[in-house]
């Protein structure tokens, strides 16, 4: 071999051993070692980041038909890592089915964490499953607190028949109290058919997008549609948030027996960024008003 070879094999192998990582396993830190007891789950602890596995290994998911496994996008999971004061960054993303949602939800929101989104990541799953994403800050220890009451709840939720809770009464027929609905709410709406809808717009906000003002007609705006009877009625809607008025806005819906379905955006150029969430609920008009108004009287608080 000449010199000039053994110099070559010399050099590539030098070069390798500089670009090929050398990745050091990390010792837990206590503090993530008790929030592992705490919760109850197995983590691990990598880039200074302690992430904890919550996989639905007891849902056999099956996607248009195809039998696939809990890897393929059912493991749910929190992590947390240091932020600035020492204290915790928290972030995660919860697998659910339908019937754990709100459940689920309200048992974050009243221990002191967030939902910041809530949506699906296939089609034609059997059972359905929807995806919770929660955030949190403060000590690990505190943090583990918060979020177990919620964990215990994954896998409980006992399923329903499709169509909702009360799925085997069909609504009743009748005429609802519109002039009562709309005193509640404090708007007055439009009836469609059988279908009467109250639709408020941000007027608050100065939303733009290329020098556009975006206002109610242009979507930005909070509906909610009435049908059935005054003692057996159904609502549906959305609510346009700025990203401070979404915890308050989910409280008050959640307080008031709404399940919330769905918190996503709708625009992606416009400034300030608007989050939106779509509600349903079904009792008696009063009942359902009376939500609607608790978390309408969530918007626009820090602007007035």
């Amino acid at each position: 071999m000449s010199n000039t070879t053994t110099i070559s094999i010399l050099l590539w192998a030098t070069s390798m051993a500089v670009i090929t990582p050398v990745t050091k396993a990390q010792e837990t830190p206590s503090d993530y070692q008790e929030v592992l007891k705490i919760v109850g789950k197995s983590g691990d602890y990598k880039s200074n980041v302690l992430k904890v596995n919550i996989p639905r290994n007891d849902l056999h998911v099956k996607v248009a038909g195809y039998s696939v496994p809990t890897p393929f996008g059912f493991g749910g999971w929190f992590a947390m890592t240091k932020g600035d004061g020492g204290e915790e960054v928290m972030m995660g993303d919860l697998v659910l089915t339908q019937d754990e949602v709100n459940p689920v939800m309200s048992a974050l929101l009243e221990h002191g964490l967030e939902v910041t989104a809530l949506h699906n990541h296939f089609f034609w799953e059997d059972p359905r499953v929807f995806f919770m994403h929660i955030h949190g800050h403060g000590k690990a220890l505190d943090l583990a607190n918060q979020v177990k009451p919620a964990l215990d709840l994954i896998g409980q939720a006992k399923p329903t028949e499709p169509g909702g809770h009360d799925a085997s009464t069909a609504p009743k027929q009748g005429v609802l109290d519109t002039d009562r609905i709309a005193k509640i709410v404090g708007y007055a709406g439009e009836q469609n058919g059988s279908v009467y809808k109250i639709t408020v717009g941000r007027d608050d906000l100065d939303v733009r997008e290329m020098g556009a003002r975006i206002n109610a007609r242009m979507g930005l705006n909070t509906w909610a549609a009435f049908v059935g009877a005054n003692d057996d009625a159904a609502v549906a809607g959305d609510v346009a948030m700025l990203e401070t008025e979404v915890t308050p806005t989910l409280k008050a819906l959640r307080s008031h027996g709404l399940e919330v379905v769905a918190i996503h955006h709708h625009m992606t150029n416009s400034r300030p960024l608007i989050i939106f969430l779509h509600y349903w609920g079904r009792g008696p008009a009063d009942k359902l008003a009376t939500g609607f108004k608790a978390g309408l009287d969530e918007l626009g608080k820090g602007n007035k």
